[in-house]
Protein backbone atom coordinates (compact mmCIF):
# COMPACT_ATOMS: atom_id res chain seq x y z
CA UNK A 1 0.00 0.00 0.00
CA UNK A 2 2.64 2.45 1.06
CA UNK A 3 4.49 1.60 -2.51
CA UNK A 4 1.31 1.98 -4.45
CA UNK A 5 0.73 5.67 -2.71
CA UNK A 6 4.36 6.52 -3.31
CA UNK A 7 3.98 6.02 -6.80
CA UNK A 8 0.55 7.95 -6.92
CA UNK A 9 2.25 10.75 -5.00
CA UNK A 10 5.35 10.71 -7.32
CA UNK A 11 2.99 10.94 -10.53
CA UNK A 12 1.44 13.72 -8.55
CA UNK A 13 4.61 15.81 -7.96
CA UNK A 14 6.03 15.05 -11.94
CA UNK A 15 7.45 17.57 -13.61
CA UNK A 16 5.36 19.43 -16.29
CA UNK A 17 5.88 18.72 -20.20
CA UNK A 18 8.50 20.97 -21.86
CA UNK A 19 5.59 22.69 -23.89
CA UNK A 20 3.29 23.17 -20.71
CA UNK A 21 6.48 25.12 -19.19
CA UNK A 22 6.67 27.27 -23.35
CA UNK A 23 2.94 28.05 -23.07
CA UNK A 24 3.23 29.12 -19.04
CA UNK A 25 6.53 31.41 -20.31
CA UNK A 26 4.39 33.05 -23.20
CA UNK A 27 1.24 33.72 -20.95
CA UNK A 28 3.55 35.49 -18.39
CA UNK A 29 5.59 37.69 -20.90
CA UNK A 30 1.62 39.01 -21.93
CA UNK A 31 0.79 39.36 -18.71
CA UNK A 32 4.02 41.03 -17.82
CA UNK A 33 3.75 43.08 -21.21
CA UNK A 34 0.23 43.41 -21.73
CA UNK A 35 0.69 47.33 -22.12
CA UNK A 36 2.82 47.05 -24.79
CA UNK A 37 1.47 44.46 -26.81
CA UNK A 38 -2.23 44.94 -26.25
CA UNK A 39 -3.15 48.29 -25.38
CA UNK A 40 -0.68 50.52 -27.48
CA UNK A 41 -2.41 49.29 -30.31
CA UNK A 42 -5.52 49.39 -29.09
CA UNK A 43 -5.32 52.98 -27.90
CA UNK A 44 -3.79 54.26 -30.86
CA UNK A 45 -6.53 53.05 -32.91
CA UNK A 46 -9.26 54.03 -31.16
CA UNK A 47 -8.03 57.21 -30.98
CA UNK A 48 -7.63 57.13 -35.02
CA UNK A 49 -11.24 55.78 -35.06
CA UNK A 50 -12.31 58.56 -32.94
CA UNK A 51 -10.56 61.21 -35.26
CA UNK A 52 -11.79 59.41 -38.19
CA UNK A 53 -15.53 59.63 -37.12
CA UNK A 54 -15.57 63.26 -35.91
CA UNK A 55 -14.16 63.85 -39.27
CA UNK A 56 -16.74 62.13 -40.79
CA UNK A 57 -19.29 64.24 -38.95
CA UNK A 58 -17.85 67.67 -39.58
CA UNK A 59 -17.57 66.56 -43.58
CA UNK A 60 -21.02 65.55 -43.33
CA UNK A 61 -22.27 68.89 -41.35
CA UNK A 62 -20.27 71.04 -43.15
CA UNK A 63 -21.36 69.25 -46.61
CA UNK A 64 -25.21 69.50 -45.97
CA UNK A 65 -24.96 73.16 -44.87
CA UNK A 66 -22.99 74.25 -47.89
CA UNK A 67 -25.44 72.47 -50.04
CA UNK A 68 -22.76 70.27 -51.46
CA UNK A 69 -24.23 67.38 -53.35
CA UNK A 70 -22.56 64.87 -55.38
CA UNK A 71 -25.81 62.83 -56.98
CA UNK A 72 -25.30 64.01 -60.71
CA UNK A 73 -22.16 62.25 -61.47
CA UNK A 74 -22.37 60.61 -65.08
CA UNK A 75 -20.10 57.80 -64.49
CA UNK A 76 -21.12 56.14 -61.13
CA UNK A 77 -19.33 52.84 -62.15
CA UNK A 78 -15.79 54.55 -61.82
CA UNK A 79 -16.71 56.73 -58.76
CA UNK A 80 -17.77 52.84 -57.16
CA UNK A 81 -14.07 51.87 -58.35
CA UNK A 82 -12.60 55.01 -56.51
CA UNK A 83 -14.58 54.30 -52.94
CA UNK A 84 -13.84 50.50 -53.18
CA UNK A 85 -9.93 51.79 -53.26
CA UNK A 86 -11.01 53.60 -50.29
CA UNK A 87 -12.52 50.84 -48.82
CA UNK A 88 -8.79 49.11 -49.11
CA UNK A 89 -6.83 52.08 -48.02
CA UNK A 90 -9.08 52.06 -44.89
CA UNK A 91 -8.34 48.74 -43.98
CA UNK A 92 -4.89 48.63 -44.90
CA UNK A 93 -4.64 52.03 -43.18
CA UNK A 94 -5.98 50.46 -39.95
CA UNK A 95 -3.51 47.07 -39.87
CA UNK A 96 -0.25 49.93 -41.10
CA UNK A 97 -1.01 51.93 -38.05
CA UNK A 98 -1.53 48.68 -35.67
CA UNK A 99 2.00 47.63 -37.57
CA UNK A 100 3.66 50.87 -36.58
CA UNK A 101 3.30 50.70 -33.37
CA UNK A 102 4.11 46.89 -33.49
CA UNK A 103 7.79 48.49 -34.43
CA UNK A 104 8.07 50.57 -31.50
CA UNK A 105 6.55 47.53 -29.41
CA UNK A 106 8.89 45.03 -30.47
CA UNK A 107 12.36 46.97 -30.67
CA UNK A 108 11.54 47.99 -27.07
CA UNK A 109 10.02 44.81 -25.62
CA UNK A 110 13.63 42.97 -27.49
CA UNK A 111 15.89 45.37 -26.10
CA UNK A 112 14.35 45.06 -22.54
CA UNK A 113 13.59 41.57 -22.31
CA UNK A 114 16.16 39.96 -20.36
CA UNK A 115 17.72 43.05 -18.83
CA UNK A 116 14.53 44.23 -17.15
CA UNK A 117 14.80 40.43 -15.31
CA UNK A 118 17.92 41.23 -13.87
CA UNK A 119 17.38 45.07 -13.01
CA UNK A 120 14.44 44.21 -10.80
CA UNK A 121 15.94 40.84 -9.94
CA UNK A 122 13.47 38.70 -10.73
CA UNK A 123 16.21 36.86 -13.10
CA UNK A 124 16.32 34.97 -8.91
CA UNK A 125 13.02 33.84 -8.56
CA UNK A 126 13.03 32.32 -12.63
CA UNK A 127 16.12 30.90 -11.99
CA UNK A 128 14.92 29.10 -8.92
CA UNK A 129 11.92 27.90 -11.20
CA UNK A 130 11.97 24.53 -13.14
CA UNK A 131 12.41 26.12 -16.36
CA UNK A 132 16.04 26.56 -18.39
CA UNK A 133 17.29 29.98 -19.90
CA UNK A 134 16.32 28.43 -23.23
CA UNK A 135 12.97 28.13 -22.96
CA UNK A 136 12.83 31.77 -21.37
CA UNK A 137 14.81 32.86 -23.95
CA UNK A 138 12.78 31.31 -26.39
CA UNK A 139 9.89 32.56 -25.09
CA UNK A 140 10.53 35.79 -25.62
CA UNK A 141 11.98 36.22 -28.91
CA UNK A 142 8.41 33.77 -30.41
CA UNK A 143 6.56 37.13 -28.88
CA UNK A 144 8.87 39.39 -30.56
CA UNK A 145 9.07 37.46 -33.83
CA UNK A 146 5.40 35.54 -34.25
CA UNK A 147 2.86 36.45 -31.61
CA UNK A 148 3.05 40.39 -31.23
CA UNK A 149 2.85 40.23 -35.37
CA UNK A 150 0.05 38.37 -34.76
CA UNK A 151 -1.56 40.23 -31.94
CA UNK A 152 -0.82 43.47 -33.60
CA UNK A 153 -2.70 42.31 -37.40
CA UNK A 154 -5.89 40.83 -35.47
CA UNK A 155 -6.19 45.03 -33.92
CA UNK A 156 -5.33 46.50 -37.11
CA UNK A 157 -7.78 44.30 -38.82
CA UNK A 158 -10.49 45.55 -36.55
CA UNK A 159 -9.10 49.09 -36.66
CA UNK A 160 -9.63 48.99 -40.47
CA UNK A 161 -13.08 47.36 -40.13
CA UNK A 162 -13.89 50.51 -38.17
CA UNK A 163 -12.93 52.51 -39.93
CA UNK A 164 -14.00 50.71 -43.22
CA UNK A 165 -17.55 51.07 -41.41
CA UNK A 166 -16.90 54.35 -41.12
CA UNK A 167 -16.36 55.11 -44.65
CA UNK A 168 -19.06 53.24 -45.42
CA UNK A 169 -21.50 55.32 -43.52
CA UNK A 170 -20.18 58.42 -44.51
CA UNK A 171 -20.44 57.88 -48.58
CA UNK A 172 -24.30 56.31 -47.57
CA UNK A 173 -25.41 59.09 -45.85
CA UNK A 174 -24.15 61.75 -47.77
CA UNK A 175 -25.84 59.90 -51.17
CA UNK A 176 -22.52 59.94 -53.08
CA UNK A 177 -23.41 57.94 -56.09
CA UNK A 178 -21.58 54.42 -56.00
CA UNK A 179 -21.13 54.50 -52.52
CA UNK A 180 -22.28 50.99 -52.52
CA UNK A 181 -18.77 50.31 -54.40
CA UNK A 182 -17.02 50.32 -51.03
CA UNK A 183 -18.74 47.04 -50.61
CA UNK A 184 -18.96 45.27 -54.04
CA UNK A 185 -15.57 46.20 -55.24
CA UNK A 186 -13.12 46.14 -51.66
CA UNK A 187 -11.15 43.22 -51.25
CA UNK A 188 -10.85 42.65 -47.72
CA UNK A 189 -10.27 38.91 -47.52
CA UNK A 190 -7.96 39.27 -50.41
CA UNK A 191 -5.89 41.83 -48.70
CA UNK A 192 -6.29 39.90 -44.69
CA UNK A 193 -4.22 36.70 -46.46
CA UNK A 194 -2.26 38.23 -48.23
CA UNK A 195 -0.81 40.33 -45.00
CA UNK A 196 -1.22 36.69 -43.39
CA UNK A 197 1.11 34.96 -45.86
CA UNK A 198 3.50 37.70 -45.66
CA UNK A 199 4.56 37.13 -42.19
CA UNK A 200 6.77 34.79 -42.50
CA UNK A 201 8.74 36.90 -44.41
CA UNK A 202 8.83 39.51 -42.12
CA UNK A 203 9.61 36.98 -39.21
CA UNK A 204 12.83 36.31 -41.23
CA UNK A 205 13.66 39.55 -42.00
CA UNK A 206 13.66 40.51 -38.41
CA UNK A 207 15.33 37.67 -36.90
CA UNK A 208 18.94 39.86 -37.14
CA UNK A 209 17.67 42.88 -35.60
CA UNK A 210 15.57 41.08 -33.02
CA UNK A 211 18.71 38.82 -32.13
CA UNK A 212 21.12 41.75 -32.12
CA UNK A 213 18.40 43.45 -29.48
CA UNK A 214 18.31 40.38 -26.82
CA UNK A 215 21.92 40.02 -27.08
CA UNK A 216 22.71 43.51 -26.07
CA UNK A 217 20.26 42.88 -23.75
CA UNK A 218 21.24 39.93 -22.08
CA UNK A 219 24.72 40.66 -22.10
CA UNK A 220 24.40 45.21 -21.44
CA UNK A 221 24.74 45.88 -17.04
CA UNK A 222 22.98 48.89 -17.88
CA UNK A 223 21.74 51.02 -20.51
CA UNK A 224 21.45 48.37 -23.12
CA UNK A 225 19.62 51.17 -25.24
CA UNK A 226 23.35 52.92 -25.39
CA UNK A 227 25.39 50.19 -26.72
CA UNK A 228 22.48 48.31 -28.75
CA UNK A 229 21.97 51.60 -30.56
CA UNK A 230 23.77 54.43 -30.38
CA UNK A 231 27.14 52.74 -30.30
CA UNK A 232 26.70 51.10 -33.83
CA UNK A 233 25.13 54.35 -35.42
CA UNK A 234 28.28 56.37 -34.01
CA UNK A 235 30.96 53.37 -35.08
CA UNK A 236 29.17 53.74 -38.64
CA UNK A 237 29.67 57.73 -37.75
CA UNK A 238 32.96 57.53 -37.46
CA UNK A 239 33.88 55.13 -40.00
CA UNK A 240 32.19 57.07 -42.60
CA UNK A 241 34.29 60.28 -41.70
CA UNK A 242 37.23 58.23 -42.55
CA UNK A 243 36.51 58.61 -46.04
CA UNK A 244 37.55 62.25 -45.53
CA UNK A 245 41.28 60.62 -45.46
CA UNK A 246 43.12 59.78 -48.69
CA UNK A 247 42.96 56.54 -50.64
CA UNK A 248 40.56 55.59 -48.02
CA UNK A 249 37.25 54.35 -49.76
CA UNK A 250 34.51 53.73 -47.35
CA UNK A 251 30.95 52.12 -48.82
CA UNK A 252 28.93 54.18 -47.01
CA UNK A 253 25.52 52.49 -48.11
CA UNK A 254 26.49 49.15 -47.70
CA UNK A 255 27.91 50.16 -44.27
CA UNK A 256 24.67 51.44 -43.47
CA UNK A 257 22.24 49.11 -44.88
CA UNK A 258 23.96 46.56 -42.66
CA UNK A 259 24.32 47.87 -39.57
CA UNK A 260 21.41 50.25 -39.08
CA UNK A 261 18.83 49.16 -41.60
CA UNK A 262 19.22 45.30 -41.02
CA UNK A 263 20.80 45.21 -37.56
CA UNK A 264 18.22 47.99 -35.75
CA UNK A 265 15.20 49.12 -37.94
CA UNK A 266 14.03 45.59 -40.01
CA UNK A 267 11.47 44.94 -36.90
CA UNK A 268 9.43 47.78 -38.78
CA UNK A 269 6.93 45.45 -40.52
CA UNK A 270 7.26 46.02 -44.17
CA UNK A 271 11.07 47.34 -44.57
CA UNK A 272 11.47 44.31 -46.47
CA UNK A 273 9.69 46.45 -49.39
CA UNK A 274 12.34 48.48 -50.92
CA UNK A 275 14.73 45.51 -51.84
CA UNK A 276 11.85 44.61 -54.49
CA UNK A 277 10.64 47.54 -55.30
CA UNK A 278 11.64 47.16 -58.67
CA UNK A 279 8.60 44.33 -59.00
CA UNK A 280 6.19 46.31 -57.17
CA UNK A 281 3.24 46.53 -59.99
CA UNK A 282 2.11 49.88 -61.19
CA UNK A 283 -0.91 51.20 -59.71
CA UNK A 284 -2.98 52.26 -63.04
CA UNK A 285 -6.29 52.48 -61.39
CA UNK A 286 -8.34 52.36 -58.42
CA UNK A 287 -8.86 48.21 -58.73
CA UNK A 288 -5.07 47.82 -58.33
CA UNK A 289 -4.49 49.24 -54.90
CA UNK A 290 -5.04 45.72 -53.10
CA UNK A 291 -2.51 43.58 -56.21
CA UNK A 292 0.17 46.13 -54.90
CA UNK A 293 0.34 43.78 -51.82
CA UNK A 294 0.81 40.04 -53.09
CA UNK A 295 1.81 37.28 -51.87
CA UNK A 296 4.37 36.57 -54.98
CA UNK A 297 5.85 39.66 -54.42
CA UNK A 298 6.63 39.41 -50.83
CA UNK A 299 7.87 36.05 -50.94
CA UNK A 300 10.47 36.96 -53.39
CA UNK A 301 12.16 38.39 -50.58
CA UNK A 302 13.24 35.42 -49.55
CA UNK A 303 14.95 34.81 -52.85
CA UNK A 304 17.56 37.07 -51.57
CA UNK A 305 20.56 35.63 -49.87
CA UNK A 306 20.99 38.87 -47.21
CA UNK A 307 18.03 37.44 -45.99
CA UNK A 308 19.14 34.21 -45.03
CA UNK A 309 22.03 35.55 -43.50
CA UNK A 310 20.83 37.84 -41.69
CA UNK A 311 18.14 35.05 -40.26
CA UNK A 312 21.48 32.79 -40.19
CA UNK A 313 23.14 35.78 -37.90
CA UNK A 314 19.79 36.39 -35.46
CA UNK A 315 19.36 32.94 -34.72
CA UNK A 316 23.39 33.16 -33.59
CA UNK A 317 22.62 35.61 -31.98
CA UNK A 318 19.81 34.32 -29.92
CA UNK A 319 21.70 31.51 -29.19
CA UNK A 320 24.36 33.80 -27.57
CA UNK A 321 21.92 35.72 -25.33
CA UNK A 322 20.39 32.05 -24.15
CA UNK A 323 24.22 31.54 -23.25
CA UNK A 324 24.93 34.78 -21.72
CA UNK A 325 21.22 34.59 -19.68
CA UNK A 326 23.06 31.49 -17.95
CA UNK A 327 25.91 33.33 -15.89
CA UNK A 328 25.07 36.97 -16.36
CA UNK A 329 22.90 37.52 -12.99
CA UNK A 330 24.82 40.89 -12.12
CA UNK A 331 25.47 39.78 -8.60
Amino acid sequence: MNAIADNRLHAAVAAPHATHKLKLLLRREFWEHRGGLLWAPVITGGIATVFALLAAIAGTVMGRRHGVHLDNHEDAQEVAKVIGAIGDGALLGGIGLAMMVLAFVVFFYSLGSLYDDRRDRSILFWKSMPVSDTQVVLSKAAWALVLAPLLALGIGVLIGLALWLITALTTTVNGVPGAGGIIVNSHPFRIIGQILLALPVQMLWSLPAVGWLMLCSAWSRRVPFLWAVMVPILACAMLSFMDIFPGVEIPHDKLWYTVVYRGLLSVAPGSWIPTISDHIPEMNGPDDLSHVLNLGMSWQVLGHADVWIGAVLGVAMIYGAIRLRRWRDDN
